[in-house]
């Protein structure tokens, strides 16, 4: 099994967040948007593990823990908002018209 080095990991990440990054700033779909930011989680949490491998140290698994109960997190409260706007007879997921939870 090949081993990757600290920087081949940082490639990634680095690759992985600009993806993320530009999904949110160009796609206006909020499921879309959701993913995104998902993979922009992933990426800081590939930076952790890498850098608690290569320190021989733990708290990157820990803290790969909390990114990914943020995430999921995220995502529920994330499809909640996307259900509410949906009950309430919004029928596009455009994140331009997200003024209408207001009241």
């Amino acid at each position: 099994m090949p081993v990757f080095s600290f920087n081949d990991a940082l490639l990634v990440a680095v690759l992985l967040f600009a993806t993320g990054l530009t999904g949110v700033l160009v796609r206006r779909n909020l499921l879309f948007m959701l993913m995104s930011l998902d993979i922009m989680l992933n990426a800081a949490a590939l930076v952790f593990v890498a850098a608690g491998a290569r320190w021989h140290d733990a708290s990157g698994q820990v803290m790969f823990l909390m990114i990914l109960a943020l995430a999921a997190t995220e995502t529920a409260v994330g499809l909640a908002i996307i259900l509410r706007l949906h009950a309430r007879g919004r029928p596009s997921l455009d994140a331009d018209t997200g003024n209408l939870l207001r009241g």
